[in-house]
């Protein structure tokens, strides 16, 4: 365990001593700030409307911003997560020093785990700032915080699983753009993968959507904690793991 946080420590502290940590954080909260503005602001205008209407409209603030919110910075991550685990790998590999992580004394397992719980908490770093947004809807909104929690665990899920799969892809190349484009399209294929079931209804159609990594965070972003998602986020994150693995040791051999 020691091993796995000497190098995860190392990893995290490579990211905020370059300009990659600072740019994923100014992206992040802008982004994010502004998505926050527009569904407040949409929020504030409805209810006024509502009230000068005469109408007792209800007002939900965790079902008309928090909900599309956190849907919303699902999108995000899409964009960031490759920039994330891009250079994981194929910098080692680029600079040379693979050889010295595939001929040390460390073990495959801890070096991949302590990369992708680096890279993990690189992203947990971009939620936190968004928590600076929300301390307002709950200083003057009062929304339900665990519909919230279960939301950004939802997230954390979901970005854990695209990790991992980066963290694979970024052993497979030495030149991080690459390993970025290659990760950003696979996390794009597996975004839209139940597109198909809107207008097919087919046994093919139905399996397509069961694997798009979306469809598993509806009930996330509803507030709704189902096993089934959780197993399958979980279930991305041991495959991205174990095919790391599998591509250490072919390097490790090769070494």
């Amino acid at each position: 365990m020691r091993n796995i946080w000497v190098i995860c420590e190392k990893e995290l502290r490579s990211y905020f001593t370059s300009p990659i940590a600072y740019l994923l954080l100014t992206i992040y909260a802008f982004i994010f700030g502004y998505f926050f503005w527009n569904m407040l602001g949409y929020f504030v205008i409805m209810g006024m409307e509502s009230q000068m209407r005469g109408q007792s409209m209800p007002m939900n603030v965790n079902e008309q911003v928090i909900r599309p919110l956190l849907s919303n910075v699902n999108v995000i991550g899409l964009f960031l997560i490759p920039i994330i685990t891009m250079r994981l790998f194929a910098e080692e590999k680029r600079t040379g020093t693979i050889e010295l992580l595939a001929t040390s004394p460390v073990r495959d397992m801890e070096i991949i785990l302590g990369k992708w719980f680096a890279a993990l908490l690189m992203y947990c770093s971009l939620l936190a700032f968004t928590a600076i947004n929300l301390i307002f809807v709950f200083h003057y909104g009062n929304p339900d915080w665990k519909p919230v929690a279960i939301g950004y665990l939802g997230l954390i899920l979901e970005a854990g699983g695209l990790l991992a799969i980066g963290t694979f892809i970024s052993t497979t190349t030495k030149n991080q753009i690459i390993a970025a484009a290659v990760t950003f399209a696979v996390s794009l294929t597996l975004f839209v993968l139940d597109w198909s079931a809107g207008f097919e209804t087919a046994t093919w159609a139905q399996v397509l959507a069961y694997l798009s990594i979306t469809r598993h965070f509806e009930s996330f972003a509803k507030g709704l904690l189902d096993s089934k998602d959780a197993i399958y986020y979980l279930s991305t994150i041991v495959l991205g793991l174990f095919l790391t693995a599998r591509s250490m040791e072919s390097l490790r051999w090769r070494s």
